[in-house]
């Protein structure tokens, strides 16, 4: 090798450690929020309504919701819904005591309509993130 191949070798090195460097700082908060939410991605929508609320997160092509009451308590009816355009709704729904879901689907550039419910309280988002 040749002492020009070197240099470029060390300089590649160097710029992928730094972007490592970068990315490990940025990380941990994004982590965090998707391990408390159990959904990857970033938040880009809350959906409040009188017993819960409806956190909605983006990764890629992908759109995942959950929906947590607004008070702890016992097990009680809850859902959260996400449904893709031109596509069927994924429902999870049950007696929960911490929250609904997450549900996940593939909108790709697709808007989605994102529901929720705690009790007899609902909320629906209507077409979002087109």
């Amino acid at each position: 090798m040749n002492s020009g191949a070197i240099r470029r070798w060390f300089a590649l090195g160097a710029a992928a450690l730094a972007a490592s460097g970068a990315l490990a700082l940025v990380a941990p908060a994004e982590a965090q929020a998707a391990t408390a939410a159990n959904c990857a991605g970033r938040e880009v929508r809350t959906l409040s309504f009188a017993t819960g609320t409806v956190h909605v997160y983006r990764q890629g092509g992908y759109v995942c919701a959950i929906t947590l009451p607004k008070t702890s308590g016992g097990r009680r009816t809850m859902s959260v819904s996400v449904q893709a355009r031109g596509n069927r709704p994924v429902v999870d729904k049950g007696k929960y005591s911490y929250r609904a879901g997450p549900v996940t689907v593939h909108a790709g550039h697709r808007c989605v309509w994102v529901k929720g419910a705690v009790g007899r309280s609902s909320v629906s988002s209507g077409w979002i993130l087109c």
